[in-house]
């Protein structure tokens, strides 16, 4: 009996002294503050985390992933001496300048316009959002086949597609694949840097039996234009001249 006591003594010593023990208690309770259980933890939601996901790295913290970031003062000192479409945004007259201060809206094959074939654009092909997305444009003034980025987003944008409100200005369409996307990108100025320019000859191929509608010939025409322009612009010699668009 008496070691069966002995044996027992120090596991009731031990649960005694449960209460006081610091394994038990916090740091901050035992300083005459508040339980950790008490205290409210910052959480990171979804949302969160997938816009630092998408968020691009070197931008100067500007852009959220999904809209563009603030344009450049240089880009838009240089945009300042330039001539202007309707609604004032710089038109540029040669196609060494990659870095532009453009006006951007939005669209989507939700809006179902008049003309446009579901998820088609007007290359036939499937309007694209992924890494690489589709955009709209006049093609006489970004041709088919133009690729670009926008400041501080990550993906490669395509001009594949152009649309009736287009022609005639230097506004950039930007594709959504939904009517939310598509509102909360609305209308706003954007920098653009051009990867590769399109091909002016692609542009006035698939423009050429669409003159039976305003935009298309106003495009056709103007793009011709251009081409005759580039042809000029090469010396009897063979040597070649930047021609100026």
């Amino acid at each position: 009996m008496k070691v069966l006591l002995l044996k027992a003594a120090p596991v009731i010593v031990a649960i005694a002294t449960l209460p006081s023990c610091s394994f038990f208690q916090s740091a901050s309770l035992q300083q005459g503050g508040v339980p950790d259980s008490a205290v409210e933890k910052p959480k990171t939601s979804r949302a969160t985390w997938l816009t630092a996901l998408w968020s691009p790295s070197g931008n100067g913290g500007q852009g959220d992933g999904f809209l563009p970031a603030e344009v450049d003062p240089g880009v838009k000192a240089v945009a300042s001496t330039l001539p202007v479409d309707r609604h004032g945004r710089p038109t540029y007259l040669s196609e060494a300048v990659r870095h532009r201060y453009v006006r951007t809206t939005s669209y989507s094959h939700e809006e179902n316009e008049v003309g446009a074939e579901g998820r088609l654009n007007a290359m036939g092909t499937i309007l694209k959002y992924g890494r690489v997305r589709s955009a709209a444009a006049d093609w006489s003034r970004y041709p088919v086949g133009t690729a670009f980025r926008i400041k501080g987003l990550p993906h490669v944008y395509v001009v594949d597609d152009y649309g009736r409100s287009l022609a005639g200005t230097n506004t950039i369409d930007i594709y959504h694949p939904n009517l939310k996307l598509m509102n909360q990108w609305a209308t706003r100025d954007a920098e653009i840097n051009v990867i590769r320019w399109g091909s002016w000859e692609q542009s006035a191929s698939l423009l050429r039996g669409r003159t039976k509608y305003a935009h298309c010939a106003h495009m056709y025409y103007a793009t011709l234009a251009k081409i005759r322009r580039q042809k000029l612009a090469v010396r009897p010699g063979g040597e070649a001249v930047s021609p100026s668009l």
